[in-house]
């Protein structure tokens, strides 16, 4: 196979990649191709989301609904508040990876919501390059939110837990 044929493939193979995660609204993917055994390409697609934070309105009478049509401006201060991110007990991710919230599959969870944790604590693991990386809680207090699912991948920065 000719280098250019190759590099055209390759061009392809990332196009298919892209349109994947397009299609099935992933926010990365990575795959390693092995062509011989000095030979591979490995390829990491991946793409920024955002975040959208909803606020829901109690359904109203219909004569109040001339008074809701001014009210989407007022309700987004209201969504810019509540970003959990800007909470100042928001714990981020200090890396992009995976996070796991028990030690091991089947293992009861570091952290539940209302659960008191001292500064220093495992709140939880993020697994980035396949190293398991501990994550301590920045200070005392009460589990108030918990912003993030097993397994899920996160972004660096984007908030994890709230510890009031």
């Amino acid at each position: 196979m000719s280098t250019n044929n190759s590099h055209d493939s390759d061009v392809s193979f990332i196009r298919a990649l892209a349109e994947l995660l397009r299609e099935n609204d992933l926010t990365e993917l990575q795959v390693k191709r092995e062509y011989g055994e000095d030979d591979s390409l490995n390829v990491r697609v991946s793409r920024q989301t955002q975040v959208v934070t909803t606020v829901s309105v109690p359904a109203a009478a219909p004569a109040a609904a001339p008074a809701l049509a001014a009210a989407p401006a007022a309700a987004a201060a209201p969504a810019a508040s509540a970003d959990p991110a800007s909470h100042p007990g928001a714990v981020t991710s200090p890396m992009v990876g995976t996070v796991y919230l028990a030690p091991e599959p089947g293992a009861a969870a570091f952290i539940t919501v209302g659960q008191q944790v001292k500064e220093g604590d495992t709140i939880l693991i993020i697994e980035a390059m396949k190293t398991m990386n501990q994550i301590p809680a920045p200070r005392s207090g009460k589990i108030a939110r918990l912003l993030v699912e097993d397994g899920a991948p996160v972004e660096y920065g984007a908030p994890l837990v709230i510890i009031e």
